[in-house]
């Protein structure tokens, strides 16, 4: 029993499965259904199951289907998109598994649109050569989202554990032991507020990225980094984090929270207008909206400080209104909720923080520095994304390395999962007050936004970085002294991500991809990725 606190019930015993998964995305329920088979699996994820950022993809799955195209064609444009950073042998991996994770979603019963009987309709996306986007309409995360979710309530060797929150990963090192491994993980119980004790040989982060480091974001308020933040602890090295893409169209709205507009509206003929009605991208680059998204961001956020504007438009209304109803239904309805009839006016767009390039080193297999424990999705840098995602990309990622990783623990020796120590609270009291945790989580998404965002300087990195480290100091001592809640582990890993994004942007004196510096603004003939290591 904890002496200050008497409420709190005594430890629960360690739960022990032969997989621990974190993130219930695509990469997570992907990996849970094709181990479920031989493994027991646990599916640990904080709130809701249905509520990660792949339900959120509106555009699509980069494969190609068609005759017309060809995996090195695929391969092409996504290493142009990367500038020069993408792994060849990841990229090759990725492109030429893709159709075979495609066929495995139609299997599980994907309802992917088709364009005649029995033939899949391909959309094109920004930076792609070809038609080659797989797609449900304009909703493609949320429909594969419901399809694994019903298969895996329905899988009886996988336990779903919604409402639990990744406190930290258990190694040997944390517990004095030789070797660096992964024993296992605490999370935090939100219903019960316990810290629960997870044991397994085999532990798999999908956590997703880190987009709510940034004032404006795509992403779903989940995306926090705690699957970066916990394996750098852990000893992990994480590699390109100054990477992170901007989506160049967010609808802008004061009531639509986070909405995207699909990179698909641009590809079926969608122009970005100022608010004049002038078209400007041909201006900016010769393949004008269809240019990769760091180009398109860049253009929006030079044209919106040069002309003092709040947003941009977009205008897919030349487009017969059945076209527009029939592909893009839910943004049609979004947009009409909201007063916005997008077959008779423009959808006023701006850049926001979409995609977390960077993020935990890992191999082919989903391998991390630390034995047992895997990263896949947007948690890990496979290498394929380079300095830029090409769009349409970060799904099937999801898919190609859940199965590479599945099949490498299949064939790994998983040994007795090790009894470990339950967490210890008795030196902690219930916080007095939390507002400190919001204004710091406030403060650190606006100045992330002003000082690392689309265009930095060394001058905003400096600041930025200074900011930081009073974050951490804060954080560090509320997090010894009080209770563990949800907002105050997202807290500590966002700023812990802030930190490892604004060092990795202060190493490259260059720009490069979606790193755009105006004391740096050429390129180096050398592309390096930039890598951190925790250890001294």
């Amino acid at each position: 029993m904890n002496p200050k606190n008497p409420n709190l019930a005594r430890p629960r015993a360690p739960l022990s499965f032969d997989v621990l998964i974190v993130g219930s995305g695509l990469a997570g329920l992907s990996a849970a259904l094709l181990l479920a088979p031989t493994k027991r699996v646990a599916v640990i994820t904080k709130r809701a199951v249905s509520e990660g950022s792949s339900g959120w993809a509106q555009g699509g799955i980069a494969a190609v289907w068609s005759k017309d195209d060809s995996f090195a064609a695929h391969i092409d444009d996504t290493l142009i998109a990367g500038a020069g950073l993408c792994d060849l042998a990841a990229t090759r991996f990725v492109v030429e598994n893709a159709p075979h994770a495609i066929a495995w979603l139609q299997t599980m019963g994907v309802p992917f649109s088709e364009a005649a009987a029995g033939q899949l309709h391909l959309t094109r996306e920004g930076g792609h050569s070809a038609r080659r986007i797989v797609h449900v309409t304009d909703a493609t995360g949320a429909a594969v989202q419901a399809t694994l979710i019903d298969a895996v309530l329905k899988t009886p060797n996988i336990t779903l554990f919604e409402q639990h929150t990744l406190v930290d990963l258990i190694t040997t090192g944390k517990l004095g032991l030789p070797g660096q491994r992964c024993l296992g993980l605490y999370a935090l119980d939100s219903g019960t507020e316990h810290v629960i004790t997870f044991e397994a040989p085999q532990t798999i982060l999908a956590t997703g990225g880190a987009g709510k480091v940034y004032l404006y974001t795509t992403n779903p308020d989940t995306a926090t980094g705690d699957g970066i933040a916990a394996a750098w602890r852990a000893g992990c090295r994480v590699q390109n984090m100054e990477f992170i893409q901007f989506h160049p169209t967010c609808l802008y709205h004061p009531h639509a929270k986070s909405f995207l507009i699909s990179e698909a509206v641009r590809g079926e003929g969608g122009r970005l207008l100022l608010p004049d009605g002038t078209r400007f991208m041909p201006q900016h680059d010769p393949r004008a909206e269809l240019a990769p998204r760091d180009v398109v961001a860049r253009a929006i956020d030079f044209e919106m400080k040069k002309g003092g504007f709040d947003c941009v438009y977009l205008d897919i209304s030349h487009q017969p209104l059945s076209f527009l109803q029939e592909h893009f239904p839910n943004i049609y309805a979004r947009c009409l909720e909201l007063g916005i009839d997008i077959g008779k006016q423009p959808i006023p767009v701006v850049p926001a923080a979409h995609y977390t390039c960077g993020g935990v080193l890992a191999d082919l297999h989903g391998r991390t520095d630390v034995e047992g424990l895997y990263a896949v999705g947007e948690t890990a840098c496979s290498g394929l994304h380079g300095a830029n995602r090409l769009a349409s990309n970060s799904l099937v990622e999801c898919m190609v390395f859940a199965q590479a990783t599945t099949s490498d623990i299949a064939q790994a020796h998983s040994g007795a999962a090790a009894k470990l120590p339950a967490w210890d609270d008795s030196r902690v009291i219930d916080a007095d007050e939390t507002v400190v945790i919001s204004h710091n989580w406030d403060e650190l998404r606006r100045f992330m936004w002003d000082y690392v965002g689309i265009v930095r300087t060394n001058k905003r990195l400096d600041r930025a970085a200074h900011r930081i480290a009073l974050l951490q100091d804060e954080i560090e001592e509320f997090y010894a002294n009080f209770q563990v809640t949800r907002d105050l582990l997202e807290l500590r890993n966002l700023v812990q991500v802030a930190d490892l994004i604004v060092k990795s942007a202060q190493s490259r004196h260059e720009s490069r991809g979606l790193h755009f510096s105006r004391d740096y603004p050429d390129m180096l003939p050398a592309a390096l990725p930039t890598i951190l290591n925790p250890k001294p």
